[in-house]
């Protein structure tokens, strides 16, 4: 299927470094991150570019199985971005019924003050 050549496995191996390096400052973006959106956002690209280097590796390695492992982890990667929008998204809707609550009472306590 994919004959090694010098110019290839050249060529497989600086495709690697260069996709090690973004996914390093895809981590960075994600630990300094001012929102959450960015450290979601680069999180998936992780996921993302790691899914493409075990592909790479796919075909430089000439093993298929490779292929399935990065299938599952695109799943995986999927499910875990879902999860941590549906977490968020939650949390914030508590906050806003929270402070809602919290401004109700306040309301109610500035009439009852100023019926005094």
């Amino acid at each position: 299927m994919f004959e090694s050549t010098p110019y290839s496995t050249i060529f497989f191996i600086v495709i690697m470094i260069v996709l090690s390096g973004l996914i390093c400052l895809c981590l960075l973006r994600a630990v300094l991150g001012p929102r959450f959106t960015d450290r979601l956002v680069a999180a998936n690209m992780i996921g993302t570019m790691t899914i493409v280097f075990v592909c790479i590796l796919a075909v430089f390695l000439e093993e298929g199985f490779l292929a399935d492992v990065a299938l599952i982890y695109a799943i995986l990667s999927y499910l875990a971005v879902v999860v941590i929008s549906r977490i968020i998204v939650v949390k914030e809707r508590n906050e806003e019924t929270r402070n809602i609550t919290k401004l109700e009472v306040e309301s109610r306590d500035f009439e009852e003050a100023k019926k005094k």
